[in-house]
């Protein structure tokens, strides 16, 4: 009998839910317990894309049934709010009414970190107890960019399988009123009702519906209010070795329900994961995608811009069925 319950214990480690009352000591031991540094060498700056192989890309590229594609990224607002103090800039220099010669040009300008803009966290984004995923000191970012860990270190693209995990549609609403949070049971139970199984190397995006709820009822304070996941989500997808994680906020449930620690999820992920994150993205077209053809996998493919020494990219991640 004993050998028995100790066989159930090693292959079904999820059978017993994930504490949902942590502390920062608990966040703390975490950022030892679910390290990746050293897992791909002691200078390695990928993280865990690292797991997004050749043999991934070519299980991603296969999920191309349709060839119907879809965007993640919100449109560019320009108008100030209060989860959008810094606009999208969009100055027009050259016009159909004053063009010098055949071509009209503009210019853009964006503080894309935040809750408004779609963009992709790089690993230099956050920092702890003074350093970033794999020991590099913070002292790598100085003001000439990030000598360390900058998105440049995925210009050659972001290919791999995703997943759309709807905890709206999981649970029968048009979203998720904040500050809801979404705990390993939630996502088990996606899996179940979605009939697959998030594996090594997947990119996950998790739908709260803030995008549906703003355009009902308008713009809030995201940052201080918003459904997301808790801590407790980032031992579950580090077990199933995720390689990037999105979102259509920040990711984080705000509050986080962890006294002293402000962004648990992102802490965990940026700095011991080694996951890069994806924030602000919109998933209501890609939900209903999903939703119409019963598929909550797909290809997922994502540029960001190549910016010497950046801590991140603007971007349109897209998803093809």
């Amino acid at each position: 009998m004993n050998r028995l319950i100790l066989a159930l214990l090693v292959c079904a480690p999820l059978a017993f839910p994930q504490p949902h009352k942590l502390t920062k000591a608990d966040i703390d031991r975490w950022m030892k317990e679910l390290s990746n540094w050293g897992r791909w060498g002691k200078d390695d700056q990928l993280g865990a894309v690292n797991l997004i192989t050749p043999a991934k890309r070519k299980q991603a590229a296969a999920l191309v049934k349709e060839g119907f594609s879809v965007s993640l990224a919100r449109d560019t607002d320009k108008d100030k709010a209060v989860d959008n103090p810094s606009p999208f800039s969009h100055e027009m220099r050259w016009t159909g009414a004053n063009t010098p010669n055949q071509f009209s040009l503009d210019s853009y300008g964006v503080s894309y970190h935040g809750y408004a803009h779609t963009h992709m966290d790089s690993l230099c984004h956050m920092f702890y107890e003074g350093k970033m995923y794999n020991g590099f000191s913070q002292q790598e970012v100085t003001a000439a960019g990030a000598q360390k860990l900058a998105v440049t270190a995925f210009k050659n693209g972001i290919v791999s399988r995703g997943i759309l995990i709807d905890i709206p549609h999981l649970k029968g609403q048009p979203w998720l009123e904040p500050p809801t949070a979404i705990y390993p049971e939630d996502l088990e139970a996606w899996e179940k009702k979605a009939g697959l199984k998030i594996s090594s190397g997947d990119i996950v995006f998790i739908r709260t519906g803030r995008w549906a709820r703003r355009a009902a009822k308008g713009p809030w304070n995201v940052s201080a209010s918003s459904a997301g996941l808790h801590a407790s989500s980032v031992k579950w997808l580090k077990q199933r070795d995720v390689a990037m994680v999105g979102s259509d906020a920040a990711s984080d449930v705000a509050p986080s329900q962890v006294e002293g620690v402000n962004q648990p999820v992102h802490q965990l992920l940026l700095i011991a994961i080694g996951a890069p994150i994806f924030d602000n993205c919109d998933l209501e077209a890609l939900s209903k995608a999903a939703a119409d053809r019963k598929r909550w996998e797909f290809l997922l493919t994502a540029s960001p811009i190549p910016v010497t020494g950046g801590t991140g990219s603007p971007l349109n991640p897209i998803a093809t069925f």
